[in-house]
């Protein structure tokens, strides 16, 4: 047996979850010899009273892991455990990470980069044109827009991203094999093209409502933001915003209507220190302080009445040159900016209206 399968037999276990295994694991030196150990020595590992420690020891009668190796063959899945480098990063830093990861689709290494975008499944049409904008813009710079595959405002942001041309990750509340919500099979297969959808579920789990906040906190953990679009008072996206910030996320918020029930939760979470937004500049921006990619000096230049531009603009600007550019191109020019900088950047210098995107991915000055 081989360590991914032994995560796999733990993680098809009931009742014990991921906190309790890390503790098997750590105590018996690695998942196979936890799997191989007698239930009077897994009872010495705290947590396991005499129930869950002969569930461990008696595991084979309990789990058909060939049955589940074949669904993962049919089904065409990746199986990432923390011991594999495509594991995100940030993920495997928060409290209970999942064992395993069901993957269909493809995970590159600039995915390591997410922004969560969650919001309300009931949303209205400024925020699902708010969500397609947002996951739009900051996919086009260069992050990977995560979020749950669940009508509203979670398929918009996603559509955003692929429409884009960028990358964009669905974690869903259900095993690959039992897709849900159904109706989002043709964009989970575009998102797969794209980028992946993702489940810590068996393959064939169906979804229920411990399934959905299990999804959240992988959502929340595996981005660097979590930006909640609309919500109302009581909803599964401010379960996620607590979740990002106790695994030390920043939450960011949509400003709505006081009088609309839709955006009460996003103007409650800014009234709590939600740092609110207006677009994905503004997520960008914060980004860009939060996690510097070069220390820059304060000075600005100005490229025409009333438009200045700080260090990094002004050196992406110069490196579009007097004609049309390539961004990987430009990006050759910045060797001080990484290449999701530099696409960040230039979405800034086109909201700013000094350069002009065309086919391609090419640009060009307009000053």
């Amino acid at each position: 047996m081989t360590r991914t399968e032994a995560y796999l037999v733990l993680n098809l276990l009931p009742k014990i979850g991921p906190v309790r295994v890390r503790r098997l694991v750590e105590w018996f030196g690695g998942p196979v010899e936890a799997l191989s150990a007698l239930a009077s020595d897994i009872k010495r590992v705290e947590g396991f009273g005499e129930e869950l420690a002969q569930l461990v020891a008696g595991w084979e009668d309990r789990v058909d892991l060939s049955r589940e190796l074949r669904r993962i063959a049919e089904e065409q899945i990746t199986v990432l455990t923390q011991d594999d480098a495509s594991y995100p990063k940030l993920l495997k830093q928060i409290y209970d990470p999942p064992l395993v990861l069901y993957v269909k689709g493809t995970l590159l290494p600039r995915d390591q980069h997410g922004i969560g975008i969650v919001g309300s499944r009931h949303a209205t049409q400024y925020g699902l044109s708010t969500a397609k904008k947002l996951g739009f813009q900051l996919a086009y710079a260069g992050y990977s827009v995560i979020s749950g595959l669940a009508r509203g405002i979670d398929t918009a942001a996603h559509e955003g991203a692929l429409a884009s041309k960028g990358r964009t990750i669905a974690v869903i509340g259900s095993g690959l094999g039992k897709l849900y919500p159904p109706e989002n099979k043709a964009l989970a297969e575009k998102i797969a093209e794209n980028g992946a959808v993702i489940s810590e579920f068996p393959v064939d789990c169906p979804p229920d409502k411990q399934t959905f906040p299990m999804r959240n906190r992988i959502v929340s953990g595996w981005s660097c933001g979590i930006v909640v679009v609309e919500a109302p008072g009581r909803s599964g996206s401010l379960i996620t915003a607590q979740q990002a910030v106790e695994q030390g996320r920043t939450v960011y918020a949509v400003p709505g209507n006081i009088d609309r029930p839709s955006s009460q939760g996003c103007n409650r979470l800014i009234q709590q220190g939600a740092k609110l937004i207006l677009d994905g500049g503004d997520v960008l921006d914060d980004l860009m302080t939060l996690f510097p990619t070069e220390p820059q000096a304060p000075r600005v230049e100005s490229v025409q009445p009333g438009v200045t531009l700080a260090l990094d603009e002004a050196a992406v600007f110069e490196a579009i040159g007097s004609g049309e550019a390539h961004i990987n191109e430009i990006a050759g020019r910045c060797t001080t900016l990484s290449g999701p900088a530099v696409s960040a950047t230039l979405m800034k210098l086109e909201m700013k209206r000094v350069v002009k995107p065309l086919p391609g991915k090419y640009y060009v000055k307009l000053v």
